[in-house]
């Protein structure tokens, strides 16, 4: 890889300052839930640990502390005195483990046990040194211009952290920066398009700071410019580019780049921006009303992430009612559900909440809001098949005959509802939203016109919003059905949202079972898990084909799809881990079973594979 064109002071003091202090203040570092919500919320306070207003460390000379500085109202650095040119002793990291697809994720907090922290804030550093990088390649400015890039974070624990790591890495490599501090993904590419000289938009890059669902102890980074959101090649070059620059760290470098941020970093409320694109979008489709919303109850569930800024900046200023709504508040340890609309308790605590408080409309998102799923009135769970139905419904009134591009595990009876009812045509390709994406931007650069993208997760993405899967503009589209139905004079509250879905074949069984592969099992003969999963499906798709009673899809990007017993089921080799996911759709348990037994009849013969998940459904 080349890096000549990397600046070597790409990084920080803060990572001195982190060899000398960490250990010493560990103990003063355990804040009450309070302290945390406190930290992380909108405008809230960087906690430093103290006692009586002084820090609460020993063992640091006033020499290696008086370089104390404010780098900003939210953030206190503390620079280490230069006293060497040895570089700091860091921990290796293998930085391409840390890819994950179009993403970047890994172990930010310490305590769960088996999980070591491998996204320390010098891996972040050298990380955001690389993007800055891999920017500067890419837009390659003229001598007397600077790139800016906006970073904005979910309210992980190790959000602040990562968010300083990274402005350290993006200054120290000469680029302006702009903290947006509790954000939304959506938000962020939304950064790189917006006009306005007085938020410092557009920006030439992005950085959210998120792991989507992923439990407290993890965390991440997403990258985006104009041109949408970076692909996995992108991301393998710019981990290759940090793994160069974090094993070439000097302590003059990271001094240098400390310094550097302090002067660099800038702070803006973007959010307030992107609200007011989603208010406005509203009041647009009902014919300009100033309260299209008005006589409409809404609740809104945030799980503790970064999307509790829809009720009160969005769906309020509309003139809905948002009482009742639940877990709006900031809080990284996701005390009350995991965010994400495609797990049962978070589904179960949104449909009770309409019901407790006989909303019209219920709307829950995952913990960075690039993901969205709604409740009608009546409790009626409007998520994946169904979701994905009622955005191809509205999407169809808009654009007559256009193609819906889904994810591999979608339905068929959402097929026949796209095709058969709406007149539109459904192309199921590959799991991964980024994947869905790039195939509608590449259907229509062929010709096909495609308008909406999405994922049965609850990813979606609109040719009319840039391609950007955003949580929050779905539900705008949604809020869009119901205020120009208002508008119009028609009543009912969401149900004519539910009207529009009306004929969807919904199956009464639906799984989706894990076949884990042991790679240290004999079985592999040394080969990868992803050469033996290949394997497995080589296999099952030579038993199904001389079956009578079953059929493969003629269309088929991922695994093996079959079709048979009223039902179907698709096993497909994860994108990543080393696991085989089965889904399986059928009108009966009976149905399901037989489905079942055909693929177990198959993968038995491959002794690497732990079928137990299998098995167990089986059995019930």
């Amino acid at each position: 890889m080349e890096t000549a064109s990397i600046p070597q002071r790409a990084v920080s003091g803060k990572i001195v300052q982190n060899v000398l202090i960490a250990q010493c203040c560990q103990k003063n570092r355990q804040f009450s839930t309070q302290s945390k919500r406190d930290r992380y919320a909108p405008t809230g306070r960087n906690l430093l640990s103290s006692q009586g207003g002084k820090l609460a460390c020993s063992g640091i000379s006033t020499m290696q502390l008086r370089n104390l500085s404010k780098f900003n109202r939210a953030t206190v650095y503390c620079n280490a005195a230069p006293s060497a040119t040895a570089p700091p002793s860091l921990e290796k990291v293998d930085f391409i483990k840390l890819q994950n697809g179009s993403d970047i994720r890994g172990v930010a907090v310490s305590g769960v046990e088996g999980e070591p922290v491998n996204l320390t804030e010098p891996v972040t550093e050298a990380i955001a040194a690389a993007f800055a990088a891999w920017l500067l390649e890419k837009k390659k400015p003229g001598a007397s211009s600077r790139l800016r890039v906006s970073i904005g974070h979910d309210s992980r624990i190790s959000a602040q952290k990562l968010q300083d790591a990274v402005s350290r890495g993006l200054a120290g490599a000469g680029l302006d920066v702009i903290q947006y501090g509790l954000a939304s993904t959506p938000a962020m590419f939304n950064s790189t398009l917006t006009e306005s000289d007085e938020f410092l938009c557009p920006v030439d890059g992005a950085i959210m700071i998120t792991a989507s669902h992923l439990p407290y102890n993890r965390n991440g980074l997403k990258f985006f410019t104009n041109a949408g959101g970076l692909g996995k090649p992108d991301i393998k070059d710019i981990l290759e580019r940090a793994a160069n620059i974090y094993n070439n760290f000097t302590v003059e470098d990271l001094i240098d780049a400390g310094k550097k941020a302090s002067l660099a970093v800038k702070r803006v409320d973007y959010m307030t921006v992107y609200t007011s694109g989603l208010v406005a979008a509203v009041r647009k489709a009902s014919g300009k009303i100033e309260k299209p919303l008005n006589g409409f109850h809404i609740v809104v569930d945030a799980g503790n992430g970064a999307g509790g800024f829809f009720a009160g900046k969005v769906l309020e200023p509309l003139g809905a009612a948002t009482s009742g709504s639940q877990f709006l508040e900031p809080d990284g340890l996701f005390p009350n559900h995991i965010p994400n609309p495609e797990d049962k308790v978070a589904m179960k605590a949104i449909t009770q909440a309409v019901l407790d408080n006989k909303a019209d409309l219920g709307i829950i998102f995952d913990t960075d809001v690039d993901r969205s799923a709604a409740v009608d009135s009546t409790g009626r769970e409007l998520n994946r098949n169904c979701l994905i139905a009622l955005m191809s419904a509205i999407v169809l009134e808009e654009h007559p005959g256009t193609t819906i591009v889904t994810d591999s595990v979608t339905s068929d009876g959402l097929t026949t509802f796209i095709e058969k009812k709406l007149g539109g045509k459904h192309h199921r390709f590959k799991r991964g939203y980024k994947n869905v994406i790039d195939e509608a931007i590449r259907l229509n650069s062929v010709g096909e016109e495609s308008h909406l993208a999405i994922e049965t997760s609850g990813h979606g993405a609109l040719k009319e919003n840039h391609w950007l899967d955003d949580g929050a503009y779905l539900m705008v589209k949604l809020l869009n059905k119901l205020a120009s139905a208002r508008a119009s004079g028609a009543e009912g509250g969401s149900k004519v949202l539910t009207d529009l879905v009306e004929g969807l074949q919904e199956p009464t069984v639906a799984v989706e079972l894990r076949l884990k592969i042991d790679q240290n099992h004999a079985d592999l003969k040394g080969g990868s898990f992803r050469e033996y999963g290949e394997a497995v499906l080589k296999h099952l798709k030579n038993i199904t084909d001389s079956d009578p009673k079953l059929q493969k899809a003629p269309v088929n990007y991922e695994g093996v799809r079959v079709s048979g017993y009223g039902g179907w089921f698709l096993l497909r080799l994860s994108l990543h881990d080393p696991v085989l996911p089965l889904n399986i759709e059928a009108p009966s348990n009976d149905d399901a079973v037989k489905l079942g037994l055909a693929v177990l009849a198959a993968v038995n013969d491959f002794p690497a594979l732990d079928t137990s998940a299998l098995d167990k459904f089986l059995q019930v």
